[in-house]
């Protein structure tokens, strides 16, 4: 009896040591992935804030909580099963599905562009292909819509770029450290955002008291300040006064890095995805362009070639997104109301 119970345990030491091993196994991954995914990541977290700002600051949260949920569900119910499917049964689908969310990305920052530059005809545009009105929808159900379909674009992206990481293996492995990835990257993002969001109110609240040390240890506002609040109180309250003057300018150009990332993350896929059919002409001569201009700077060289890597990506996007936009309103929208009508006069019932 005392044998067979010491083999038990043995056995039941050897499953930890799996488990342990394995769980290892995925933290590893989920860092080495998340690492190669960080440059959308950053992307990400700067499209966001531009669809919080004009809102007040008692919503600000609560979108960026909207947000947050529907990136969850996009990369938790929608991307990770969809990328193991594909994976498993259809991988050339990957390439022009992701190329089909770059073209969007570059066709919905053209459009903010478009409207920089010309607002009238922005929105005449938006009219017509049914963006500028939107049955039983506010302004902040469709900041919070688009927002979303953004992220859907990104998120694909970060799945993509952590699926391609990880070794062959476990298809439940990968589908752990997929959901792993997708978690942390989405608290890291929409805490990041939060964070930026509400920097202006804790601005506020510094710049408003004399007492920042008995605030923060909760002491009522009753009786004299302690001494290290007349020492931090000078220091919190120009900190406070920079914070409030400082983050309207820092959103609104947060929402211009916003765009300009949607321009080039979706021109660097469609980069890549060209360099993946054979037409890497394009990619290699944005590579050239990006090493000599690295070259030419060496202190720098890292930074510099990314910028201009990033830059000429963008440059591409834009134009791509500036194919679109009549393509869409011209072709696309009377395609898509031509069809419509034609169900419609099909369900008609004939008399």
């Amino acid at each position: 009896m005392s044998i067979g119970l010491i083999a038990l345990l043995d056995d039941v030491a050897a499953l930890a040591k799996v488990a342990a091993a394995s769980l290892d196994d995925v933290a590893a991954q989920a860092a080495k992935a998340g690492a190669k995914a960080a440059g959308v990541v950053i992307d990400d977290a700067a499209v966001t804030p531009r669809y919080v700002t004009g809102f007040s600051a008692a919503r600000e949260l609560p979108i960026v909580g909207k947000i947050a949920l529907g990136s969850l569900k996009n990369k938790l119910i929608y991307l990770l099963p969809a990328a193991l499917l594909l994976s498993l049964f259809a991988p050339w689908a990957i390439t022009p599905l992701l190329m089909i969310g770059g073209a969007y990305l570059c066709y919905e920052g053209s459009e903010k562009v478009f409207e920089a530059l010309s607002p009238h005809g922005a929105h005449e545009h938006e009219a017509a292909v049914g963006a500028a009105t939107h049955a039983a929808r506010n302004l902040e159900d469709e900041k919070v819509s688009s927002a979303i379909k953004t992220d859907f674009i990104l998120s694909a992206e970060i799945m993509a770029i952590t699926l391609a990481s990880l070794p062959a293996g476990s298809t439940w492995m990968q589908a752990v450290v997929l959901a792993v990835v997708g978690i942390g990257i989405t608290a890291l993002v929409y805490g990041g955002v939060a964070l930026i969001v509400k920097a202006d109110d804790a601005g506020v609240a510094l710049a408003r008291t004399d007492r920042p040390v008995s605030r923060l240890l909760r002491r009522g506002p009753e009786g004299t300040p302690l001494h290290t609040d007349r020492l931090l109180a000078p220091v919190t309250t120009t900190f406070g006064r920079g914070l409030v003057k400082g983050m309207p300018v820092l959103l609104k150009g947060l929402a211009i890095i916003g765009t300009a990332a949607m321009i080039w993350v979706g021109g660097g896929i469609i980069v890549h995805g060209l360099e993946g059919y054979g037409f890497a002409g394009l990619g290699h001569a944005i590579h050239a362009l990006a090493v000599a201009a690295g070259h030419a700077v060496p202190a720098l060289g890292g930074l510099v070639e990314w910028l201009v890597s990033a830059a000429a990506s963008g440059l591409f996007g834009l134009v791509l997104g500036a194919v679109l936009i009549p393509l869409v309103h011209f072709v696309a929208v009377p395609l898509a109301r031509a069809v419509r009508g034609g169900s419609r006069k099909a369900e008609k019932p004939t008399v």
